[in-house]
């Protein structure tokens, strides 16, 4: 990242009321799941304004979860947010940390018990759990620090709004993302989030994508920019998401006329490769593009990646026709009607056959855009002609409109089928948006 992007984040740290998030479960930090609840919360925080200044994953043990706590009440957070650490089982004592951490005891909530005691009576229906285990997990789960608010179960496990005096309020979710995202609502409802949560002011944000252009090349533009226009009220970061550069721009409330002017600077600079100024994905453009159309796919060293992301977006059946993964030759000309003479003469991965390929796929689904996908992946199979990562792609109309890639691109074989779906999709949309 550019200095003086770098420079640019930071002077708004200081800026509204800041959380942190600690996110627990050894299985996290040994590789065995991926964390999504500290990502989802951090955009909910970001959200409403809130700052999150730090992101911590701490396993199942007491002394780290407590010192977690610890490091953020001593970076002056005003909010902490925690996921799992609430079961029945014995490692489950992010509660009785959290207490702790709080300077309280924990208390038997006879209401909450009685919640739980239902949820778990359906178990004893429908299995033959152990009675007396059923009971402590009951209670384990059903204690409450002295103070705090407890938040109805999703599934068998309360949360916690537990204020500290002094320090930061703490929210205590579960584990399981689904059970996490449903509390989220409540806890947002409870007094002492509600008192955090007045004293600051919702972010508001503005997304560009484009499609092309180098990260570096748009750190030139921003710093060149900066030069002529004080960018320090904005919040601005740049990554690459599925081959896309996207540009996020968040601020508080009244540097719209900032954010605005950037826009446009950005606009003038680069018009060919910016293809969102709303935030809205190629995925969501192509799909309005192709109401009233019907596309058909012929697709080879993607394997009918295509396809899944096409159909992703609800109601795609309305335009999708349907798809072909024609891997070998043979099926290229069995069932896209590729002439075996071209593929012998051009090879399968060519330009010729690409368009051959989308042509085929129109015929063969009575479809006005047609879409053919060929290359070679990786890691085996590239040659100097043809090297790994070398894809030709082209997309068809039936007005006699063609657009057509072969790209080499970068990255190992999933990146590099994910890169020649992007790239596909952005031929679409561009097929799609010319003038007829």
């Amino acid at each position: 990242m550019p200095a003086a992007l770098a420079w640019r984040l930071v002077s708004n740290d200081s800026a509204g009321v800041r959380a942190g998030i600690v996110v627990t479960g050894t299985e996290l930090l040994s590789g065995l799941i991926t964390d999504r609840n500290g990502p989802w919360l951090a955009q909910r925080l970001g959200g409403l304004g809130i700052e999150v200044a730090h992101l911590l994953c701490v396993g199942d043990r007491p002394a780290d979860l407590a010192a977690a706590l610890r490091f953020l009440a001593d970076q002056g957070v005003d909010l902490i947010a925690t996921s799992g650490g609430l079961g029945p089982t014995a490692d489950d004592l992010t509660a009785e940390v959290v207490a702790a951490f709080a300077g309280v005891p924990l208390e038997l909530d006879e209401s909450m018990a009685q919640q739980i005691a239902v949820i778990l009576a359906r178990f004893r229906h429908l299995s033959r759990f152990d009675s007396e285990g059923l009971r402590a997990a009951n209670r384990k789960q059903a204690m409450v620090p002295r103070g705090a608010t407890p938040l109805d179960p999703i599934g068998t496990a309360p949360g916690l709004v537990v204020p500290v005096k002094d320090g930061p309020t703490v929210v205590v979710l579960p584990g399981p993302p689904r059970e996490l995202q449903q509390m989220w609502p409540a806890a947002l409802a409870t007094e002492p989030v509600r008192d955090v949560l007045s004293r600051t002011l919702p972010f508001e944000f503005a997304q560009l994508r484009l499609f092309g252009l180098p990260e570096s090349q748009i750190a030139v533009t921003l710093r060149d920019v900066g030069q002529a226009l004080d960018l320090t009220p904005l919040e601005i970061t740049t990554c690459l998401r599925r081959g896309e550069l996207v540009i996020d721009i968040r601020h508080r409330p009244g540097a719209g006329a900032t954010r605005d002017a950037l826009i446009e600077a950005i606009r003038a600079r680069h018009a060919q490769y910016l293809f969102s100024t709303d935030g809205t994905s190629v995925d969501d453009q192509v799909a309005g593009l192709l109401r009233g159309h019907r596309i058909g796919l012929a697709e080879s060293c993607t394997g009918g990646l295509l396809a899944a992301r096409l159909t992703e977006v609800p109601g795609s059946s309305d335009y999708v026709a349907g798809g072909v993964v024609a891997y070998s030759n043979a099926a290229k000309t069995l069932l896209l009607g590729v002439p075996a003479d071209l593929i012998e003469l051009r090879g399968a991965v060519s330009p010729e056959v690409a368009r051959a390929m989308a042509d085929g796929a129109r015929a063969r689904f009575a479809a006005d855009v047609g879409v053919g996908i060929t290359g070679v992946a990786g890691p085996g199979g590239g040659t100097k002609a043809k090297p790994v990562g070398y894809v030709c792609l082209c997309v068809t109309s039936s007005d006699g409109s063609t657009l057509a890639s072969d790209p080499v691109l970068p990255g190992d074989r999933a990146q590099i089928r994910d890169r020649a779906v992007t790239t596909t999709m952005h031929l679409l949309r561009r097929l799609l948006t010319s003038p007829a």
